[in-house]
C-alpha cells in the first residue's frame, strides 16, 4: 500500500512547505488543495471569494477533496486551512487518508509568519491577529478531531518538521 497522508492546520502553519518536502522524500506526488482549486476555478482564491463568496468556494473545495479521497495511489495532500469546517470534508479526509497530520502553531506564531501575505482572504481585516485567534478557537477542535497525529510547528526548521512527520509514518507502518 502506498502512503496517503493529508496535512491539516491553520493558514500559515507550514502545510504546503512541509508537504512538498515530505512528498519529495517519500517519492510521492504532492497536491496542494488550494493550488488545485485555483487551477480549476481559473482565478485566485481571493478573487473567487470576492466574486462568489465563501460558500461557493467551500462547495468547490468539498467536491475536489471528495474526489482526491477516492483517487487511488499514494500522495501527500496539503489542505486549505478551512477544509475541516464541513463534516463531509472531515469524513473524506479520514476515509481517504489513513495518515492525517495536524500541523499546529499558535495564532501568534502564524501571524509572525504571514502578516505581510495579502493573498489570504480571511485575513484581510483590520486586526488579523484577532481574526487568527478567532479562527484558531473555532478550528483547533476540528483539526484535532480529524487528525491522527499532531505535530507542533512553533520554532522547528522545516527539515525537523519533515523528519517528525516521517517518524510518525514509520511508526504507523510498524503497528
Amino acid at each position: 500500500m502506498q502512503t496517503r497522508c493529508a496535512l491539516v492546520g491553520m493558514p500559515g502553519s507550514g502545510k504546503s512547505t512541509v508537504g512538498r518536502q515530505l512528498a519529495r522524500r517519500l517519492g510521492l506526488p504532492f497536491i496542494d488543495l488550494d493550488q488545485r482549486l485555483e487551477q480549476q476555478l481559473g482565478t485566485s482564491i481571493r478573487n473567487y471569494f470576492e466574486q462568489h463568496g465563501e460558500q461557493a468556494f467551500r462547495d468547490h473545495e468539498s467536491a475536489l477533496l471528495a474526489a482526491l479521497a477516492d483517487e487511488p495511489g499514494g500522495m501527500i495532500l496539503s489542505t486549505g486551512g478551512g477544509a475541516v469546517l464541513r463534516p463531509e470534508n472531515r469524513e473524506a479526509l479520514r476515509r481517504g487518508f489513513p495518515h492525517v497530520m495536524y500541523l499546529r502553531a499558535s495564532p501568534e506564531e502564524i501571524f509572525r509568519r504571514i502578516k505581510h501575505d495579502r493573498t489570504r482572504p480571511l485575513l484581510q481585516v483590520a486586526d488579523p491577529l484577532a481574526r487568527l485567534r478567532e479562527l484558531y478557537r473555532d478550528r483547533d477542535p476540528l483539526y484535532r478531531e480529524t487528525a491522527r497525529y499532531v505535530i507542533e510547528t512553533g520554532r522547528p526548521t522545516v527539515n525537523t518538521l519533515v523528519n517528525m512527520a516521517m517518524m510518525q509514518l514509520e511508526m504507523a507502518e510498524t503497528r
